[in-house]
Formats: structure tokens, sequence, C-alpha cells
């Protein structure tokens, strides 16, 4: 009886770890294809499709303020969906260019396994709240800097998500743009 109650417990636990569906945060920075690339080899790994997200950050009070009085009203909400459009855009070419210089023997991705989610708000917040609303079972995302300066990153956006998330995160240290590879970033 005990032997059956562990391969139960085990089989359950192997269930829990099975992964659909991979959010990826980006910040679209020079170097952020090295976290893509985790994120593909992991949905390559496990059959998972991918969701990459873009936030963009909510403006203050006074940069809306500022904003309204230059552009007027309508016109800000105009400029903010042209943002959208733009990043969009930005994310869809970069993905294209990966799919086409990915080398043959790493894994592939096919663009019909990614969708693009672009929100608008604080960065740890969306990413969390996206995660949940998109039904995702993982993060990725990556880290900036070396020394000092990674540990003034981790402290902001990736270690308020790593804090308070409630599913298995990935943060990948970002490399130097030397040794970062030539491929197009994403």
């Amino acid at each position: 009886s005990g032997l059956c109650e562990r391969k139960t417990h085990r089989k359950d636990i192997a269930m829990s770890l099975e992964i659909k569906k991979i959010l990826y945060a980006t910040d679209l920075s020079k170097n952020s294809i090295f976290a893509f690339r985790y994120a593909v080899d992991l949905a390559d790994k496990y059959g998972a499709k991918i969701t990459i997200l873009y936030v963009l950050e909510a403006l203050s009070a006074t940069g809306v303020t500022v904003l309204s009085a230059y552009l007027g009203p309508e016109h800000l909400l105009e400029n903010v969906e042209e943002r959208r459009g733009h990043i969009k855009e930005r994310i869809g070419q970069r993905l294209q260019a990966y799919l086409e210089k990915v080398p043959r023997e790493s894994p592939r991705l096919d663009a019909s396994q990614v969708d693009v989610v672009i929100s608008e708000g604080y960065p740890a917040e969306q990413i969390l709240e996206q995660a949940d609303k998109l039904e995702c079972d993982m993060i990725v995302m990556g880290t900036h800097g070396k020394g000092f300066l990674q540990q003034t990153f981790l402290g902001s956006v990736a270690k308020r998500v790593l804090r308070r998330a409630h599913k298995p995160i990935t943060i990948v240290p970002l490399p130097s743009s030397a040794s970062a590879s030539n491929l197009d970033e994403i």
C-alpha cells in the first residue's frame, strides 16, 4: 500500500510540473536574446508555447498631466496606441530574424507557438498579473549589468517578481554585448 501511495504522489508531482505556456518578459534590450533562447529551449523541452510580454511603464500623474497639456488628451491615447503598435512590430521583426538565423541544430520554434502581449503598468506587477491572466506555467526573464548594477536591477523588477510569484521563474543573467551572440535581439 505504501508503494502505491508513493507512486501516486510522484505522478501528482510530475503532473504539477507540466509546462504548457511560458511567459517571456522582455524590455527589448540589446542582449535580451540570451534570455529568449532559454525560453525557446524550455518551450522545446516541454512542448510549450511562449508568450512574449513587453510592459509599457505607466506614466506618473505629473507625466500624464504634462503630456496631456502638450499633446491634448485625445492625442495622448493615440500616442500610447502608436507606441504599442511600434513595439509589437519591433518584436515581430526580431522574432522573424531569430527564426531565420537560429542554427538548424538548435531548438526550433514556430511562429504559431508565440503570442505577443503588450501591457501598461509597473513591470513587476504586470509580469505577475499577465502570467496569471494568460495561465502561464513559468516565467523567463533576464537581468542586466554586472556587479553592483546587476544587484540593483535584481533588486528591482526581477527581485519583485521572484518574491511574489507562485510559479517557477528562470532569471537569466544577460551577458555583456561583447560576449552576446550576433543574432538580433528580441
